[in-house]
């Protein structure tokens, strides 16, 4: 027993380091929503001009269908942790491409390295507390949750930000509880559970 809770402490400092260093400001209550200019297109009818709006396709889900009890309760577990990393992920996508953006307009290796050293120290003093609450089952989904809404896993984004050296150490630490910062995310295999519950949130509906 102490042997588990020693080894769940020792992994959330690695969470906080896997997730801080591709730069994730992870607070979806901090989203500030911006005022757009919306230009709607437009058809004229018998010499008026009415508005045309192309609809957002709406994708019609059955239910989960469960083999067992068992299967039943993982679902249930699976979508209280989806819904608290679920955001965490997505923040992350939009983070990267916003570190990628500002990274281009920077040329100097030096300036680029004092950039990122910047954004990691910033996000640390901010997020350290809410990552730190994350459970291990919670890291282990949000691994794989970060290769579904970026592309890339977090072993690559830890090599493209921090070095190769960095990325293999924090990979050997991983595996030793159980986790694999090269996890890919297989909707059509053994992540169908959780790809229906994110389109089941996605469209309201759990």
């Amino acid at each position: 027993m102490l042997q588990i809770k020693s080894n769940i402490n020792y992994i959330k400092p690695l969470l906080i380091i896997i997730l801080l260093s591709t730069g994730i400001a992870i607070s979806a209550q901090n989203d500030t929503i911006r005022k757009q200019d919306i230009i709607l297109q437009h058809q004229i009818i018998e010499n008026d001009t009415l508005p045309h709006i192309t609809l957002k396709e709406v994708p019609v889900l059955s239910p989960f269908k469960f083999k067992n009890k068992r299967q039943k309760r993982r679902y249930s577990k699976l979508v209280r942790n989806i819904k608290v990393t679920l955001p965490y992920a997505r923040k992350a996508s939009a983070t990267i491409n916003d570190i990628n953006t500002n990274l281009s307009l920077i040329s100097d290796t030096k300036e680029r390295k004092a950039y990122l050293k910047k954004r990691e120290k910033e996000l640390f003093a901010e997020f350290e507390t809410p990552l730190k609450k994350l459970s291990f089952s919670q890291g282990r989904l949000l691994i794989k949750l970060i290769n579904r809404e970026t592309g890339d896993t977090t072993y690559q984004l830890i090599k493209e930000y921090k070095g190769g050296v960095s990325a293999v150490f924090w990979q050997g630490i991983a595996r030793l509880f159980g986790s694999n910062l090269k996890s890919e995310f297989d909707r059509e295999g053994d992540d169908v559970m959780i790809e229906h519950i994110i389109l089941m949130i996605d469209n309201g509906l759990i």
